[in-house]
């Protein structure tokens, strides 16, 4: 779960290019499907990483600067410079924790806005044994608490451009480096984010190494759909007031369904954020979809009918052909989806396979994903 309490980033745009930054050498060979950010390596030995899209419709990159723990670097342009390897950090996103956790770094998280949303077995025996601090969600963060932490720097995310809390927290000292793994439109893009993570911790090598195990499992999975002998018409998203949120035709969540070998109903439209919809435009181009997959947090049929009995009218509730990415909640009420999921769309992809195309993989139990009854 994405929890949005930094309403935006006060962050050096300095460009990346000075004195102190000659001859560098592109290591974007790194990078495979991500678009959000680059690297490169100076002579000198110091990364420089650059996020280029921190938030949507953001026209200035970010840069960070990760110096040797042991350098006595100086930086003169302005930029964020973070020693490296980090041992202690703050993080602001649930998608963050498997990213740690991958690593073998889940000792390194000091302190979190809203521990009850991690799903994590390893994080969650660190919460219980008062290991990982709450510091409160949203306006209420606790900034004192915060600083008490000292954290080596504060993974956030950004929704804007509007400074928010984080202003405040630089202004302590404590370095806030923006993760915009939520923004790549391909699923293998959010999934190699492990990488950025990876540039804090000197373990570039670990995460290669992690991010070409899901890869190569997302393809395989692909390739079996593409083949597939049928390819059922897919609808998607649910009703907020008056208004149908579905994914765009170019979205991450479209290119899933179009991965796993499913006719998205809007899989022609070319956005690639959240389209806004009337009710009587989905019931005109999705009444007779095969399968109905995201319903937000509706947990039965019953319970959809009774929040808005005209969900009834579409086939695929009729014939009970209805899933929910939250077929795996936390100890506290987390979801694994949407902590675990940005990591492994593999197994995202392999769970719409096994929807679609059960005899494709046999073997395969559905793991976030379940059928409403």
């Amino acid at each position: 779960m994405r929890l949005i309490w930094l309403g935006a980033v006060l962050l050096c745009c300095t460009s990346p290019k000075s004195d102190n930054h000659r001859q560098a050498a592109s290591t974007n060979g790194y990078l495979k499907y991500a678009r959000g950010f680059s690297v490169q390596q100076t002579a000198e030995g110091i990364t420089e990483v650059i996020v280029t899209k921190p938030y949507p419709g953001a026209t200035q990159p970010l840069v960070y600067v990760l110096v040797p723990d042991s350098s006595n670097y100086s930086d003169k342009s302005g930029a964020t410079v973070i020693r490296v390897p980090v041992k202690k950090l703050v993080c602001t996103s649930t998608t963050h924790i498997p990213l740690l956790d991958y690593l073998n770094k889940t000792d390194a998280l000091a302190g979190f806005p809203g521990l009850q949303y991690i799903s994590s077995p390893a994080m969650r025996q660190r919460i219980d044994r008062g290991e990982v601090t709450e510091l409160g969600l949203d306006k209420s963060m606790n900034i004192e608490r915060l600083l008490m932490l000292q954290p080596d720097l504060v993974m956030a995310y950004l929704v804007s451009g509007d400074f928010g809390q984080v202003k405040k927290i630089q202004e302590l000292g404590i370095p806030v480096v923006i993760n915009a793994e939520y923004l790549e439109p391909h699923p293998l893009g959010r999934a190699e984010w492990i990488k950025f993570m990876a540039l804090f911790f000197n373990m570039q090598q670990k995460a290669d190494s992690i991010f070409r195990f899901i890869e190569n499992e997302y393809l395989s999975t692909r390739e079996k759909a593409l083949h597939a002998a049928t390819h059922p018409t897919v609808l998607s998203g649910i009703m907020y007031s008056d208004t149908w949120f579905a994914p765009g035709g170019r979205n991450y969540g479209a290119r899933l369904l179009t991965d796993a070998g499913c006719r998205y109903i809007w899989q022609h439209n070319e956005s690639d954020e959240y389209l806004e919809l009337s009710y009587e435009a989905v019931l005109a181009k999705g009444q007779q979809a095969d399968l109905w997959i995201g319903v937000g947090g509706f947990t039965s049929l019953k319970e959809m009918e009774e929040a808005d009995d005209r969900y009834t009218r579409f086939s695929a509730f009729r014939n009970r052909q209805v899933y929910t990415y939250n077929g795996r909640i936390g100890p506290t009420g987390g979801s694994e989806y949407l902590e675990l999921g940005y990591l492994r769309p593999d197994i995202i992809l392999k769970d719409l396979v096994k929807i679609a195309h059960p005899e494709l993989l046999p073997d395969h139990a559905l793991y976030f994903h379940a059928r409403l009854k």
